[in-house]
């Protein structure tokens, strides 16, 4: 993916997380920027996990698995990102919320879709 497909996914992970702190009450983040670094700490601390344990057990993979380290890796994020704060409980609602808004925002760029099963190189 190009830069500018990764700022976008930054931005719109960042406001979808203002979003989740205006409609979860034991989730709070500060601004944009926190919110920005927030979504930064997600991704990274996902892609070490994926690394480690594989796609099953990210904050991206399905199940219950994967929304509970989402819900973890949420609620360690505010001792590392200023302006974040989250009860265990608040981290639960966000993970839920953000995987519901997940189903309806799409996880790849076109950029990234590659080529069909009618297309053949």
């Amino acid at each position: 993916m190009h830069l500018l497909g990764h700022l976008i996914r930054f931005i719109v992970s960042a406001l979808v997380l203002m979003f989740v702190s205006f409609i979860v009450p034991a989730f709070e983040v500060g601004g944009f920027w926190s919110a920005f670094f927030l979504a930064l700490v997600i991704a990274v601390a996902a892609w070490v996990i994926e690394g480690i344990f594989g796609k099953r057990i990210t904050p991206f993979g399905r199940g219950i698995v994967g929304f509970i380290t989402s819900a973890v890796i949420i609620w360690l994020a505010q001792f590392i990102v200023s302006g974040v704060t989250t009860s265990i409980i608040g981290a639960l609602l966000a993970a839920l919320v953000i995987g519901i808004i997940d189903l309806f925002i799409p996880v790849k760029t076109p950029f990234e879709q590659g080529i069909t099963g009618n297309e053949k190189r």
